[in-house]
Parts: C-alpha cells; structure tokens; sequence
C-alpha cells in the first residue's frame, strides 16, 4: 500500500481529477448549509478541523523549521489569505444568494484566470497545448451551464451575490500561482499547515464580528458530519493534492482540471438528488474532458492549431525577504 500511495504521489497526472471530485461535494454542502450554517463561522470551523488533524503529524517539523517559515511569512500570509481564508469565506456568503447554475458557471472561471495571473507575475510560461485546452474544456463548461443555449449566458445576472463568487475565484487564482513560488528548502505539510494557520488568523476577526452581530450555530448532527467532510476531505485532502498537482504540474495546468467540478457536479446530481441527465450534459462533459485532456497530456503538435503563440511572461520578480 505504501508503495502504490508512493508511486501515485510521484504522478501526480493520476490524481488530478481528485480536488475538483471532493470541491464538487463542497459545492453541494456548501449551498446545503447555506440557509443554517453562518458563512465565516463555517470557513473557521473547516479549517479548525483541518488543522487538528494536520498539526500532531506535522508539528514537531514545524518547529524546526520555524525558522524557514519566518522567513517567507509574508509568503505564506498572502497563501493564507487568498486560499484559505479569502476563498473560502467569499464563495459561502455567495452561497447563500447565488443559484447552483450560477455557481458552478463561475467557479468554472477559475482555469482562465490562473494563466493570466501567472502571465502577469512571471511565474510559468502559457503553452499553446494548454490555451488550446482552456478554450475546449470553456465551451464546455458553457454548454454545460446554460443547456446546450449559449445564447442563455447573455440572461446570467452577475450582480450581488454572483461578484463575490468572482472575488472568490480571483482569490483562488493568485493562491494557484503563489504556490509555484513554495520555497523548496520549506516541507510542503509544514508549508500548507503554516497558511492554514495564517488563513485562520485571517479570518479571526471577521469570525468575532459574525458573531456579535448574532450568528447562531446549528446543533443538529447533520450539519456537523457536513463540516467534518468540509474539514477532512475538501480541505485536508484536496489542499494537499492540488499543491502536488501544482508543484509538479504547474498552476495552469493544474487549473485546467478545475472544469471537471462541473462534471462531477451534474454526476453527483444525478446519483444523489435523480436529477435527469440530458443529451446537453453528455455534450459538455465531453467538450471539458477533451480540453482537460488536451491540456494535461501531450500531443502530437499536429493534432493543435499551429496559429496559437505561445506567451512569454512579463519579466516580473516578486523579490522574498531573506
């Protein structure tokens, strides 16, 4: 077994398709808990979870190394700001007011905006495989999301609720980028339990506001086995995994893979809630898992438009304290 947990973390192409399976089920839960479950108070109670989990394996390492983490705070600050706390705290208060469609439309946002923030920070280079992929699996996407009519994506509000969720996904996009920039001398369990633990301190104050203004926690099982998935699962195990994929893989094509949320979304749907799966839904999924595809596996250079550029970042240096 831990040969087989080896040989999957040295390919990290195999379980590219994990993070966006388990954030599919935090989508769900998240609009679930929308209506019982204060926003903030359940972004701080996910990630306390996380880190009681995370924090007796790794904290003896993160002691030793606390000198490395003192060094790239402001690094790991900025992680934590944008993807633990930012991300997060965002998209459940737009939960509450935002439809599902309009969601899962924007979240699907998230692999566009990562190659334009990496483009603007210098941090990877944007191949014309993976600008190729981008465009596929985004048709898709909208296909997917407004039935088959993408004359329907003119009716989509984008107002309230819906630029939150673009706030949200922005916030995600720069933590995609920031983590190509993960010291290598800093262990990276140390390294996603300091930025859980900065997110944390984030959120602090916002926690407290919520709660003096009158946030109420519910106290019935369900809702708490729902963040304890939130805690374990979409937190711990994904986190872990998307920074695998994006160490090795790099944040544009990591963020490629975000798309298929969207697929497993309208699966997850269908098994759990009976929702009908149309000729409309086949279509898209197709259309996503083909720009996925074309993004993450190589090609023969025939088989892609030979017209795309490639981009060269601009020559930006974002300078680390020593």
């Amino acid at each position: 077994m831990r040969g087989l947990v080896s040989g999957v973390w040295a390919r990290p192409i195999t379980i590219i398709w994990l993070p966006p399976a388990l954030w599919a089920g935090n989508m769900v839960l998240g609009r679930a808990l929308a209506a019982d479950f204060p926003p903030v108070s359940l972004a701080v109670f996910r990630w306390l979870i996380t880190l009681a989990l995370i924090l007796p394996f790794v904290g003896r390492l993160l002691w030793q190394q606390r000198a490395i983490v003192k060094r790239e705070g402001l690094m790991i600050i900025a992680c934590g700001a944008f993807g633990i706390a930012g991300y997060n705290a965002l998209a459940y208060v737009a939960l509450k007011s935002v439809p599902a469609a309009n969601v899962a439309f924007l979240n699907s946002t998230l692999p566009l905006m990562v190659p334009v923030f990496a483009f603007v920070l210098g941090v990877e280079r944007v191949g014309r495989r993976t600008l190729f992929g981008l465009v596929v699996s985004s048709f898709g996407v909208a296909w997917l999301m407004t039935g088959g009519t993408l004359s329907a994506i003119t009716g989509l509000s984008f107002s309230g609720g819906e630029g939150l969720v673009l706030i949200a996904i922005s916030n995600y996009a720069i933590y995609s980028v920031l983590l190509r920039r993960m010291p290598a001398d800093l262990n990276p369990f140390v390294f996603f339990t300091a930025t859980v633990i900065a997110g944390l301190v984030v959120l602090a104050p916002f926690w407290i506001a919520e709660l003096a203004a009158g946030a109420i926690l519910p106290t019935d099982p369900a809702s708490w086995a729902a963040v304890a998935y939130l805690g374990v699962f979409a937190s711990l195990v994904a986190f872990l995994l998307w920074m695998r994929c994006v160490a090795v893989l790099g944040s544009t094509i990591t963020g490629t893979s975000f798309h298929l949320m969207a697929v497993f979304t309208a699966a997850f749907a269908w098994a759990a809630l009976g929702e009908p799966l149309e000729s409309y839904h086949f279509a898209g999924i197709g259309l996503i898992l083909l720009g996925v595809f074309c993004a993450t596996i190589p090609l023969p250079a025939g088989l892609l438009p030979g017209t795309m550029p490639r981009l060269r970042p601009v020559p930006i240096r974002i300078r680390r304290r020593r």
